[in-house]
C-alpha cells in the first residue's frame, strides 16, 4: 500500500473508532489539524500517541520519523493570523511540517464515545451495576458526556481511593468531603475525564471523580454532602492511550503501520 493511501487509512480508521460527530463542535476543535501527508517517508508509517502536543513529545516524533502524531488535545483551538518560532505551539507546528509529521486530534470525540476515555475512567471504581451517559448525543446510544455508574456495592472512599490511584497509575489526589472517609457509603459516582464541572452541573452523586474542578465548583459538591475526587486534568486521560493503542492496532491491523505511546508526555503538575 502507497504512502498516501495508507495515511488515508489510518486517517479512516481513527474516524471510524471516534466519529467526529461524537465530537462538541461548539468549542472543540477536532480532526486533522495538520495535513504533511505529502512528503515521502520510506519506512514503516509510524504513529505516535500522546494527550498533549508538547516540544518534548515533538523531539519524539522527529526521532522516531513519525508519519502522524495522534494527540488527544487540539493544540490549534483559536485563528491563526502568523506563525512565529517565537510561540512554542507555533514552533512545533513549523517542526512537525518540516519533518512532514502530520497530527490528528481527536479530544470529545474519545470522551463521547462508547470504549472511550470515560468508560476507561469508570473502570478505576471496581465492579458496576449500572452505567450510563449524563450528556446523551442524540444521534447513538450509549454515545455522550459523562458516565454516571452505580456501584455494585456500597463502597467507602478509603476503599475507592486506592482503587483510583492504581488505575490512573498515580501516588496522590485531591479529597473534597465532608463524610468520614472510613464510612462513608459510596454508591453513585458522577465520572467525566478532563474537567468535570459543566457535565456535572445537573447531576446528583454520592461522589464526583474528575481531573478538575473550579474552587467553587468543588465547594458547592461537598456543601450539598457530596464527595469530590480530583486527579489533575490529563492524570485523568493518559493512561487511557494504551487501550487506544490497542483499539488501533485491531482496526489498522497492518504490520507496516507501527504505534508507540510517548514516553515524555505528563501531566504538568506535581506534587512538590
Amino acid at each position: 500500500m502507497s504512502s498516501p493511501a495508507r495515511f488515508q487509512r489510518v486517517v479512516a480508521g481513527i474516524q471510524k473508532l471516534y466519529p467526529i460527530a461524537y465530537a462538541d463542535s461548539s468549542w472543540d476543535n477536532t480532526g486533522l489539524l495538520v495535513d504533511a501527508s505529502g512528503v515521502n517517508k520510506s519506512d514503516k508509517f509510524h504513529i505516535l500517541l500522546t494527550v498533549d502536543l508538547t516540544q518534548s513529545v515533538v523531539a519524539e516524533a522527529i526521532k522516531a520519523r513519525s508519519c502522524l502524531v495522534l494527540a488527544y488535545h487540539p493544540f490549534i483551538f483559536r485563528g491563526l493570523k502568523s506563525i512565529t518560532p517565537n510561540d512554542p505551539q507555533q514552533s512545533s507546528l513549523i517542526k512537525l511540517i518540516h519533518h512532514g509529521i502530520s497530527v490528528y486530534c481527536p479530544h470529545t470525540s474519545v470522551d463521547a464515545a462508547k470504549g472511550g476515555v470515560n468508560d476507561w475512567l469508570a473502570l478505576a471504581l471496581g465492579e458496576i451495576k449500572e452505567k450510563s451517559v449524563i450528556e446523551k448525543n442524540a444521534a447513538e446510544e450509549d454515545v455522550g458526556m459523562g458516565r454516571l455508574v452505580t456501584l455494585s456495592r456500597a463502597a467507602s472512599l478509603n476503599e475507592l481511593v486506592p482503587k483510583i490511584k492504581k488505575h490512573l497509575g498515580i501516588n496522590h489526589l485531591q479529597l473534597a468531603t465532608k463524610k468520614d472517609p472510613d464510612t462513608a457509603a459510596i454508591t453513585t459516582v458522577a465520572v467525566c475525564a478532563g474537567s468535570g464541572g459543566s457535565v456535572f452541573r445537573n447531576v446528583d452523586a454520592d461522589l464526583y471523580l474528575t481531573g478538575e474542578l473550579s474552587h467553587h465548583e468543588a465547594l458547592y459538591f461537598k456543601e450539598k454532602g457530596s464527595s469530590v475526587v480530583i486527579c489533575n486534568h490529563s492524570n485523568t486521560e493518559r493512561g487511557f492511550l494504551s487501550v487506544l493503542k490497542e483499539q488501533l492496532a485491531r482496526e489498522l491491523d497492518d504490520p507496516e503501520i507501527v504505534i508507540d505511546i510517548s514516553a515524555t508526555d505528563k501531566d504538568p503538575f506535581v506534587v512538590v
